[in-house]
């Protein structure tokens, strides 16, 4: 059986080292070195999920899948085509990287098969990845990018990168689903530029508290959106309470799914990484799953949160995290003096299937970990996110622009923003360095992870209630509860804000940030 190399377990060394190789490469410079040894190559290669083979896609780095460096490097190279299928890179979390070096643009942009790109950005701290933009994403083209951060300390870093696995097409899941790719060439804005005072247009002069959402919101509750659509609750999802106000049922996990992996692996034949007794690990967990949420628990050990979406928070220790598509989660455990082996689990949201990893000490045994629970797991929900909150939040200034964000579902399995799909929709306009605020509503029955590239934003509510959260760049946004983020327009240029379910962002759940 034939496996693509995974650097899952970066120990502290590995991780430095992995940093250095990336750093002797951004000095190098020159195209003709670039040419010569590509800083990240795309590949199409065979995995073994189950006893059958695959073909998928790996996106490999100087030591192995993806990329691990230190806090100060630089991501600078070229990138590799050599799969047989155009590529449209996303730098997810990467702030620092300009627009026209993330393939994942408006104007569309794939890199053709043999292609090369020239990439050179300075690389944001902290647990991110890299991942396609279009429907080859559900094909594993997707890999670690994480930067160890400088005050990191004397730990084991194990990254453990989670996807959801299926043996059909991600074009035949589409079709079950029922609905159409709009983002095949990212779209133009059509007749959306036309439409003036239409959802989308910025409403300034309202006050930081948010008031006013209440006359959008109203006024836009007619809009399609409230349709459940044929292919809901596949593949262990259930039905959550009836919600109040529009009598839909709450549901997850609308695609069925073959396995559920974790570093690539099932728990059929689990990742197993060595720690050290008595030694302290920051499991950096990232939630690569196109359709699928997950909740994390390790049991047997204590887990913190130290950081989310790549950025530290104040500790937080729970039983369970919540882990939405596209986000990530940093957890700070300590081994036992005395060994042993404990599971690293990942269980699906609304069902017991569950995948994962496990960590060992030297010599310890090592049972059999089920791939599916005693229980299935219950709808994720915003009670520890309302929780966190950053270590260094936003400095609190007033808001110069309020956009409403209105999630929508219609007939044929369109899911639409402020009542528009990707192409059609107006792109929210802001100037370089406005404080923004958005407020996401959520009447669909499914929950939305909703990211924005280019930008870290802080959550600052959820339903009415107005906090300092945590920093992210994806926040899930469950139906019926509110969900305010703010940021700072950062870098010139247009950036996607969109759903991370795959295939909500391919039939129509995207739109653009224009910065200006």
């Amino acid at each position: 059986m034939t496996r693509p190399m995974f650097q899952s377990a970066p120990s502290r060394r590995t991780v430095l080292a992995g940093g250095a190789a990336l750093g002797a490469l951004a000095l190098s410079g020159g195209w003709q070195r670039a040419l010569a040894a590509p800083l990240l190559t795309v590949e199409s290669l065979t995995l073994d999920v189950n006893g059958k083979a695959a073909k998928v896609f790996a996106v490999k780095g100087p030591s192995g899948e993806g990329l691990f460096a230190k806090e100060g490097d630089r991501l600078t190279g070229a990138v590799l085509n050599a799969s047989q299928s155009p590529a449209v890179m996303h730098w997810h979390g990467q702030i620092f990287a300009p627009p026209d070096q993330d393939r994942a643009r408006p104007d569309g942009g794939e890199l053709a098969p043999g292609g090369i790109d020239q990439v050179d950005f300075r690389l944001t701290p902290g647990t991110h990845w890299m991942h396609s933009h279009t429907l080859s994403e559900q094909q594993l083209l997707a890999a670690p990018l994480v930067t160890r951060e400088a005050d990191a300390g004397d730990v084991q870093d194990v990254v453990m990168m989670l996807h959801d696995f299926s043996f059909r097409s991600p074009e035949e899941i589409l079709a079950e689903l029922g609905g159409a790719n709009t983002h095949g060439g990212h779209g133009g804005h059509g007749m959306g530029q036309q439409m003036q005072g239409m959802p989308g247009m910025a409403m300034s002069g309202m006050d930081h508290s948010g008031h006013g959402m209440g006359a959008m919101g109203a006024g836009q509750g007619a809009m399609p959106g409230g349709a459940m659509h044929g292919g809901g609750m596949q593949g262990g999802g259930m039905p959550g309470d009836g919600m109040p106000g529009g009598g839909m049922m709450v549901h997850a996990n609308d695609v069925a799914y073959d396995a559920f992996l974790a570093n690539r692996r099932t728990l059929a034949d689990p990742d197993v990484v060595q720690v050290e007794k008595g030694g302290r690990v920051r499991l950096r967990i990232i939630n690569g799953g196109t359709a699928t949420a997950f909740f994390i628990t390790v049991p047997g050990l204590k887990a913190t949160c130290i950081a989310v979406d790549g950025t530290p928070c104040v500790p937080l220790a729970a039983d369970a995290f919540p882990l939405a598509q596209g986000q990530r989660i940093d957890l700070l455990v300590e081994i036992p003096a005395s060994g042993g082996a404990f599971p690293v689990l990942a269980q699906v949201e609304a069902s017991p299937r569950r995948t994962g990893l496990v960590l060992a000490t030297a010599g310890a045994a090592i049972a059999r970990v089920g791939e599916t629970a005693d229980r299935p797991q219950g709808l994720l929900d915003l009670a520890f996110e309302g929780q966190l909150s950053a270590l260094n939040p936003l400095a609190v200034r007033q808001a110069d622009k309020v956009f409403p964000i209105m999630l929508g579902e219609e007939p044929g399995y369109r899911w639409t923003i402020n009542g528009r799909i990707h192409g059609e929709d107006v792109p929210f306009s802001v100037q370089q360095g406005e404080r923004v605020e958005m407020t996401f509503l959520n009447p669909t029955g499914m929950s939305h992870p909703m990211h924005l590239h280019g930008h870290h934003f802080q959550v600052v509510g959820i339903g009415g209630r107005r906090f300092s959260g945590a920093l992210r760049d994806t926040v899930m946004v469950p139906p019926h509860t509110p969900v305010t983020i703010a940021f700072d327009a950062g870098q010139k240029g247009e950036w996607f804000l969109h759903c991370h379910h795959l295939y909500h962002m391919a039939t129509g759940m995207m739109a653009v940030v224009k910065v200006a």
